[in-house]
């Protein structure tokens, strides 16, 4: 089965992770870099591009696992739970 309340569970707890993760490196990075001078604020964005791009493949992956599921192919391939 592709969809239960465990799995949707466990995907906002990954999306809460991964937001208070940016947040703590968006917070933290300007003021390391900012010691490297003008160098450090194009470092800055681009580790923030590198950032949301594989931000974006993650949801892009999981939105496409999602819709064949919804189709009948059954392609999400998670790593399973290990308990």
């Amino acid at each position: 089965m592709c969809f239960s309340l465990g799995w949707l569970q466990q995907i906002l707890i990954w999306a809460v992770l991964v937001g208070a993760v940016i947040a703590i490196v968006r917070l933290l990075l300007p003021a390391v870099l900012a010691q490297l001078g003008g160098a450090g604020s194009i470092l800055l964005q681009i580790i923030n591009i590198v950032m949301w791009a594989f931000i974006l493949i993650v949801i892009i992956y999981i939105a496409f696992g999602l819709i064949s599921c919804l189709v009948g192919s059954g392609t999400l391939a998670l790593p399973p739970r290990v308990h």
